[in-house]
């Protein structure tokens, strides 16, 4: 049996867990199987590795992305640049097994962003500074989009809500909602912008995608701006994983 696994906490719904049982089961793939393991601390990591022997792959979640990197014994370079993992795949080589860590979160924001993007989409905002941002600032920066950071409270190299004002938004026309604000069953929370002064030359991105569309997307879209919640960034950070696992 090769297995597979998600680590975080909590684990209450999964859209990895799904994904892969219904791959391998659609795919008639034989001999996988994809659990969870809701570890309390990062600490547990180690044993859960150690005690089984059949684990070959394993993405990462909030929050252990950044976390887990001292128990890698690699990284890929993207995943170095980035600073945080949520693909770890497990290699074994006689009585040695070896950790290397990856980002395939970068890799499905940038292939599900791209579309969206015009020639005008050179500025964005990114609201929240946590491990998900990561990958979000490394595409960025590769796509050559100028970037601010919003967050709540004062922090380095980082703006406050309420200095994204008119002017503001009249530049940055890349919006990225890396926050839980407005997921499930928080559906009226939103990033604190003014959204009077969004146009159709705006692109929103949310990375929550349940609901499907957010506060935060639905006012974008209703004047006239093109948004895409994070389900397809989902989908294609799964994929590479996969492919990872399988070279």
């Amino acid at each position: 049996m090769r297995k597979f696994g998600l680590i975080g906490y909590p684990l209450s719904h999964s859209f990895s867990k799904k994904f892969f049982t219904e791959k391998f089961r659609d795919e008639q793939i034989d001999g996988c199987e994809y659990e969870l393991y809701p570890i309390e601390n990062i600490d547990l990591f180690a044993s859960l590795v150690a005690n089984d022997q059949e684990l070959k792959g394993i993405n990462i979640t909030i929050p252990y992305k950044v976390q887990v990197l001292p128990f890698l014994d690699e990284m890929d370079e993207a995943a170095k640049e980035i600073g945080a993992v949520n693909c770890i795949s497990i290699q074994k080589n006689g009585t040695e097994r070896k950790l290397i860590g990856y980002n395939t979160d970068a890799y499905g924001f940038e292939e599900s962003l791209k579309p969206l993007l015009e020639m005008h989409h050179r500025k964005a905002l990114i609201f929240g500074d946590g491990g998900a941002a990561k990958a979000i600032k490394y595409v960025l920066n590769k796509l050559g989009i100028s970037f601010l950071v919003v967050t709540r409270k004062p922090s380095p190299g980082s703006i406050l809500y309420d200095a994204v004002d008119e002017a503001l938004l009249l530049e940055y026309t890349v919006l990225v909602n890396t926050t839980p604000l407005g997921m499930s069953p928080h559906i009226d929370t939103y990033p604190d912008i003014p959204y009077q002064y969004l146009t159709e030359k705006h692109v929103g991105y949310d990375l929550v995608y349940n609901p499907d569309r957010t506060y935060f997307l639905k006012q974008i879209e209703a004047r006239g701006g093109k948004v895409k919640n994070g389900l397809e960034m989902l989908h294609l950070q799964a994929i590479r994983s996969w492919e990872i696992w399988n070279r």
